[in-house]
């Protein structure tokens, strides 16, 4: 658990994967702040100062959450940033996502222990 309550910015259009995110990093302790689009995560962004953000590829349009990202480094965001994706495991194998500015992957639908496994290795005590 970690020893401040570090904030995660969770980012999908589906309340269902938010509320789950919100669920499973809350009771671990973290500050998990939800936004339901790109716009709107970027002005959650500005105002909350996260230490970690979990965005979703596919929000608004098929490229959002890349947009999303490339906003995030251009404001000189330093933190982890991990993108969801249903679209499958050839998409990481056809792709190197450090380009986009990317600290990892996680697969729909999410498996709790391994959302929880890769945020404490990013930002946990």
């Amino acid at each position: 658990m970690p020893a401040t309550k570090k904030i995660v910015l969770c980012v999908d259009d589906d309340a269902d994967v938010l509320e789950a995110m919100d669920m499973v990093l809350g009771s671990a302790g973290y500050r998990v702040v939800l936004a339901a689009s790109g716009p709107e995560a970027m002005k959650t962004f500005t105002k909350v100062k996260p230490d970690m953000v979990i965005v979703d590829l596919m929000m608004e349009s098929i490229d959002a959450g890349v947009r999303l990202v490339g906003q995030m480094r251009a404001d000189g965001f330093p933190g982890p940033i991990v993108m969801l994706s249903s679209v499958g495991d050839a998409m990481n194998l056809q792709n190197d996502f450090t380009t986009l500015g990317l600290d990892g992957m996680l697969q729909k639908p999410i498996e709790p222990k391994m959302l929880l496994r890769l945020v404490n290795a990013k930002i946990g005590a």
